[in-house]
Order: C-alpha cells, then structure tokens, then sequence
C-alpha cells in the first residue's frame, strides 16, 4: 500500500464518523489514529509526528477551534481540516483564527474530503507515495503508467484508474456498483451492464496476453477480485 508513513490523526465524537473515515482514509494507504475527543490527543502528538489532523468542531470537553488554538500556541504546526455543521460566516471565521488550513461542513462527500487531504499534505511540502507495487506491477501514479518487469504497458486512463482501484484493494471482491463510481464517476451516464466485462477484458488482455498469470479472478453475482 502507499503512502503509510504519513500519519492522519481524526479527532470525531461521533463514532459512526470516525469509523468511515478511518475506513476511507485507511483505503487510501495512510496509517490513521482516530480519538473520539481531544483528550489524548496532545500526549500522543509528543511521541508520534502526524503529517495532518481532521478536527470535528463540536467536541466533548474542549471544542474543536479551541483545541487547535491550544495547539498552536503550544508550537505544534500540524495542518488542520476543521469538520463541522457549523456553516456560519463567523464560524467557518473562527476556524481559520483558531488555526485551521482547512474547512468541511457535515455532511461531507468523502471524495472530496480525501482530494483535500492530498492536496493540504502537497502544499505543507509532504511526499505521497508515487509508485504502488502488486506482485510484478509497478503503477507510477505521477506519470499514470504502468511497468511489468520494466516493461511498460500502455494503458488508457481508464484502464488505468481499473487497475488502481483493484490494486488499492487487493484480494476484496468489487462489486459493480463500486467499479462505476471508483472510476467511471461522472462519466456514468454513458455506462452499460457489459461495460465493465469489456473493460476488463482489455486490461487482462494487455496485462497478460499469454493468460497465465491469473491477476484476476471473476466473482459470481458481484463482481471481480485482484488475486
């Protein structure tokens, strides 16, 4: 997996929250600590080094801004996204004041949350991961190409993003509905049943021409899996 020497903390009192982020963030590569309040959070900041903290404002005990503050007045310069409902023009205000990089107000689209966590982690100067290794694949995600033993192997975009999503999430059965929206999006609307069959049939084809290596496996009445 990428990226798992950068180390998110979540700090959420709603646990169902907490969850799906850790989830989602987790998915992504990243190593994640979640705390459902800021209690222990200052006595961890002292032995670990996270890259990034997502601050819920409405906590328990000491609020989110007021934590932050406390934080950066202690000296710690750890980029903060601030998650709230609180949507006000002094709020949102209050959260920049405070020490905060970043604003999403509740509910959130995760998607969007993630492409943010990557961006502030890019503009505080902190290196993802660039190349993704699965058994003989090498994904450069900078350049989007892929090498087998150092060949490359010209993919389109999309089947490019196919091949991400499996490698992201290797030996977990992915069912269609996850395969359109992971890397289909928007462009949806023009999708078919047979869609994905055609799909991955090219990439099999082009990553294993021969057939003998066996990369993926179909999954009876849901969908693929990566071997």
């Amino acid at each position: 997996m990428q990226n798992t020497d950068i180390e998110i903390i979540v700090i959420e009192d709603e646990a169902d929250i907490l969850e799906l982020l850790e989830y989602h963030l987790g998915k992504e590569g990243y190593a994640v600590t979640g705390f459902l309040s800021s209690e222990n959070v200052e006595q961890f900041l002292e032995e670990e080094n996270p890259a990034l903290m997502i601050v819920d404002r409405n906590l328990p005990g000491l609020e989110g801004s007021e934590f932050v503050a406390k934080m950066r007045e202690v000296g710690y310069e750890i980029p903060v996204i601030f998650l709230t409902a609180k949507d006000k023009e002094k709020d949102l205000e209050e959260g920049f004041v405070s020490g905060g990089d970043d604003y999403m107000t509740k509910p959130f689209n995760t998607k969007e949350l993630l492409l943010r966590v990557e961006a502030l982690l890019k503009r505080s100067g902190v290196r993802l991961s660039d190349k993704l290794k699965y058994r003989d694949l090498a994904l450069d995600m900078q350049k989007r190409e892929l090498f087998i033993d150092d060949k490359r192997i010209e993919l389109t975009n999309l089947e490019f993003k196919l091949l991400h999503t499996f490698v992201k999430n290797p030996h977990q059965p992915l069912d269609r509905d996850f395969l359109r929206d992971e890397v289909w999006g928007d462009d949806s609307i023009n999708f078919h049943d047979k869609t994905i069959n055609v799909a991955m049939n090219r990439l099999k084809k082009k990553l294993d021409p021969e057939a003998v290596k066996e990369y993926f496996a179909p999954v009876w009445g849901v969908g693929y899996k990566l071997l």
